[in-house]
């Protein structure tokens, strides 16, 4: 028996219910748009991670060392700084790897909204992490200490390397993974300070300001919130289980409004499963219509290539007057 494909007008005849569940789950195609697609972190960041790991480890213990030799704040609270950014690249590798993970009876979803408390971990932890900085280097800018600029300078700008470097391993990433982004941000603002360091050296042996140590470490503090605002506030939206920002909420139910027979849409719900991950749920008035599964079909496709939602569960009603989730205000 042949059907009827053209584009999933109402059919004469009219099945009893009309509960329909629409699954977008085509794994392999469609590519990830903003932070929507049906993928995970890949798993080539797992060497990515283990690099950067690695490296910033062994360089959290040279700075250390260095730092109480030269006596030098600056370098001292870079190494903390770094050991903060080897929680927060294993907090996010972790995260990566749980995504990946099937999904059980308990956990029906998976665990990809790890990677959602990873990145609001990843930006609380940095946040932390400059307020202790900012808290030392007050204390010098009351308190002046001499610095030893030679040592200092060589051992920040090895950091600029190394921090920049794994930065860049992330990159490719950082647009498309809220938790990628996070450990890119860390990275980066990781260089920024090193880079902050050896400017504070070279100034200080040019002019013997002893406070400019701590006015570069302030200045660097400032630049380094700015960019892990944009972080925590996406973070914690996601956590909160609002609408991903790149998708337009108000397009997707005009899009769902828009198709044939269709006379209402409610219930609308649009909400991140993991920072690459999106779902829909949403119900369809359509009179006097059955349950055509190649219309759904072709919406779940069309909501994963348009709007990056590979998770779409599209309920189909005759009269939307008897639902009681279609007024606006109920959740």
């Amino acid at each position: 028996m042949p059907h009827d494909h053209s584009h999933g007008h109402c059919q004469g005849h009219s099945h009893e219910h009309g509960h329909a569940h629409g699954h977008g789950h085509s794994h392999g195609h469609g590519h990830s748009h903003g932070l929507g697609g049906h993928h995970h972190a890949p798993a080539h960041y797992d060497r990515a991670f283990a690099i950067g790991t690695a490296l910033n480890l062994g360089f959290v213990a040279v700075e250390a060392v260095y730092g109480v030799l030269a006596n030098s704040v600056a370098l001292l609270a870079d190494a903390g700084h770094n050991l903060s950014d080897v929680l927060g690249l294993l907090l996010a590798w972790g995260a990566a790897w749980m995504t990946r993970r099937r999904p059980t009876t308990r956990h029906t979803y998976g665990f990809g909204s790890s990677s959602i408390l990873a990145s609001l971990l990843n930006a609380v932890v940095l946040l932390i992490a400059v307020g202790a900085i900012a808290w030392e280097a007050f204390g010098r800018l009351i308190h002046p200490q001499p610095v030893e600029g030679g040592t200092v300078m060589w051992v920040a700008a090895v950091g600029i390397a190394i921090n920049a470097g794994t930065a860049w391993l992330f990159m490719g990433g950082k647009d498309t993974d809220l938790n990628i982004r996070g450990a890119y941000l860390h990275m980066a603002a990781d260089a920024a300070v090193s880079l902050g360091v050896v400017i504070a050296a070279l100034l200080i042996g040019w002019t013997g300001w002893l406070w400019l140590d701590p006015l570069v470490s302030l200045g660097i503090v400032v630049v380094i919130v700015i960019g892990t605002w944009g972080l925590l506030r996406e973070s914690a939206n996601l956590a909160m289980n609002a609408v991903p920002e790149g998708i337009d909420r108000a397009a997707v139910e005009g899009y769902l409004a828009a198709l044939p027979g269709v006379t209402a849409v409610h219930d609308l719900h649009i909400w991140g499963l993991s920072t690459t991950d999106t779902a829909l749920t949403a119900h369809i008035v359509r009179p006097g219509c059955g349950t055509d599964d190649d219309l759904l079909k072709r919406v779940a496709q069309e909501l994963k290539d348009r709007f990056g939602i590979g998770h779409a569960t599209i309920q189909v009603e005759h009269d939307g007057q008897d639902c009681g989730l279609a007024p606006a205000d109920v959740v």
